[in-house]
């Protein structure tokens, strides 16, 4: 059985999703930023996992929204092992550069939308590569970048249902189209194709996306993210030939008025003001400037 928590970020409901495996041993994937622990440590207690029970922490990848509070809860869950990339495994050991990275994307508002950020002991930390296996029993780890390099996702085989990080895009309501999250500076649209490629060929019956929730009609949701992925790449080409500096706002703007209609402006623009289209139109930015 796989839990849908909603850590309430910010006091913003379905912004931030956990999934809690709760038969075999108990796990985390994705436990989100250290700004959420509280909330996070209150549902794992209506949930029935203590101290002593939490086993796993699966990290699709290392950025703050996903991974923050993970050495927090190495200290609190002391027979927890952390499940990453092998790539992503040195910056949960030493988030020094991965702070940094994210100071320089979020500003002054970063220590309010993540908190602070504890190291991981290496001996705690199990480093996934091409070829393990999976992080839990009846798990498969999927490759999936593209939103970065050391991506993944996690396939539950006895249900068909992928825990996607941010492979799938970003899906506020079922009725919402999904927009594809492309920060910079680690956002690869070639990969991200063979990305959406290889979630086709596996087939998964549902897929839980870290912002938000569990949705089906994956074929569809995946047409979608490839389309969005290229439309905002030729725009943002379009832009620089022709030396258009302000689409990005425009990007922006035109991402919170289509959403709104699905969840209320209030809430949609709360969200993108944590998760600014903005950013995402400069991601593409940095990634065509050295992919010509």
């Amino acid at each position: 059985m796989t839990e849908c928590i909603d850590l309430n970020h910010l006091g913003l409901p379905g912004a931030i999703a956990v999934y809690a495996l709760l038969d075999g041993e108990p796990a985390l994937v994705d436990p989100g930023p250290s700004t959420t622990l509280d909330r996070l440590r209150e549902e794992l207690t209506r949930l029935g996992i203590g101290a002593a029970d939490l086993r796993h922490i699966v990290l699709t990848h290392v950025h703050l929204d996903h991974a923050g509070s993970t050495g927090h809860l190495v200290r609190v869950f002391p027979r927890t092992t952390v499940h990453v990339h092998v790539d992503g495994a040195p910056h949960m050991a030493d988030p020094t550069r991965l702070v940094a990275s994210t100071r320089r994307t979020f500003g002054d508002a970063h220590d309010r939308l993540w908190g602070d950020v504890l190291p991981v002991p290496h001996h705690r930390i199990r480093a996934w590569s091409p070829g393990d296996a999976g992080p839990v029993e009846h798990w498969r780890a999927i490759p999936t970048p593209g939103h970065i390099a050391h991506h993944l996702a996690y396939l539950d085989e006895r249900d068909g249902t992928m825990l996607s990080g941010d492979a799938m895009g970003i899906v506020l309501a079922d009725e919402a189209p999904s927009h594809p999250p492309t920060p910079p500076p680690s956002v690869d649209l070639r990969a991200w194709e063979r990305t959406l490629d290889d979630i086709a060929a596996v087939g998964p019956e549902r897929f839980g996306a870290t912002h938000f929730g569990l949705h089906g009609n994956v074929p569809d949701r995946v047409r979608q993210m490839r389309e969005r992925l290229k439309r905002v790449e030729a725009r943002v080409r379009a832009a620089i030939d022709s030396g258009d500096g302000g689409d990005a706002d425009r990007y922006d703007r035109e991402v919170r008025d289509e959403l709104a209609a699905f969840l209320g402006t209030d809430e949609v623009e709360r969200y993108f003001d944590m998760f600014s289209a903005a950013t995402d139109w400069a991601g593409v930015k940095f990634y065509v400037e050295r992919n010509p």
